[in-house]
């Protein structure tokens, strides 16, 4: 079953005096682009989280968002009692006042007041860990929903080409007719004597040109190729990617060797029907 790359997952970790939030949002790229934001102080886990998500969802433009938020009264901010005193004395030999408005003064300097980094806490990243294990599954679900949706449009643009391929099948005896009927036709009205054999042979080797027989073959196998991929338990959307681009070049030749306007104008429809494959193919894992 095929997986889309859009996708969206977020989840939220209480702790007893922080509120851990996680979100992933997932949309479709070449490869895996992975933009990730947090508080400086998680940074030293950034490469590992970075794996984690890489594993599980492979590849697209991926942003990754978390966000820490104090909810109790633990606070890594103290004040410089050391560099505000400092301070208060400097203002004191150039400037009057009294105590609290140097202390006022003071508190607006740099570095009045510091921040102590500590070590992540272990169940504090055990909560980040599990707050993106369920992210990530639900931005697999969505992709698995989503997948769901474009296999279903796949499957009917690849039963449309089945039938047209069929109506060529079958409009195929027709069309060499026409071809012989008009080469017959041209020959005729140059009013000039030919050899009955050496024409034959000039007129088979001419149509054999313009056969498509193989081409037919080579198509319906592509096709069965791209059905039986889009039913396998993986999500190979590079693989069906290079099988639309083989169906395309089929149709292709079809279309230049048709040399017969109805058959042509299958072949626009054909090229129609892939071309909308090939706009949802983008969005494929």
């Amino acid at each position: 079953m095929i997986q889309s790359m859009t996708g969206f997952g977020k989840h939220v970790v209480q702790l007893p005096n922080k509120k851990i939030t996680v979100e992933l949002k997932s949309l479709n790229s070449k490869n895996l682009d992975l933009n990730a934001r947090m508080p400086p102080a998680y940074r030293e886990k950034e490469l590992e989280l970075r794996k984690i998500i890489a594993t599980d969802l492979v590849r697209g433009k991926i942003d990754f968002n978390l966000y820490i938020e104090l909810t109790g009264e633990e606070t890594g901010a103290q004040v410089n009692e050391v560099a505000i005193r400092k301070y208060m004395q400097q203002l004191r030999t150039i400037a009057d006042g009294d105590e609290l408005r140097l202390l006022e003064m003071a508190l607006r300097m740099p570095d009045a007041m510091k921040t102590e980094r500590e070590d992540i806490d272990p169940e504090e990243y055990k909560g980040i860990r599990e707050a993106l294990r369920v992210a990530l599954t639900e931005t697999n679900d969505f992709r698995s929903a989503e997948g769901k949706v474009l296999e279903t449009d796949f499957s009917e643009r690849l039963q449309n080409l089945q039938a047209l391929l069929k109506e060529i099948t079958a409009m195929d005896p027709e069309r060499l007719g026409n071809v012989r009927e008009r080469l017959e036709k041209a020959v005729a009205d140059i009013q000039a004597e030919v050899d009955a054999n050496r024409f034959e042979q000039e007129l088979i080797y001419y149509l054999e040109k313009y056969d498509i027989t193989e081409e037919k073959v080579r198509l319906q196998n592509h096709l069965d190729y791209f059905s039986s991929t889009l039913g396998s338990t993986d999500s190979n959307g590079k693989k069906l990617a290079f099988i639309t681009q083989e169906i395309g070049r089929e149709i292709n030749t079809i279309g230049s060797k048709a040399n017969y306007a109805p058959m042509q104008q299958l072949v626009v429809q054909m090229k129609d029907e892939l071309e909308k494959i090939k706009e949802q193919m983008l969005n494929v894992l």
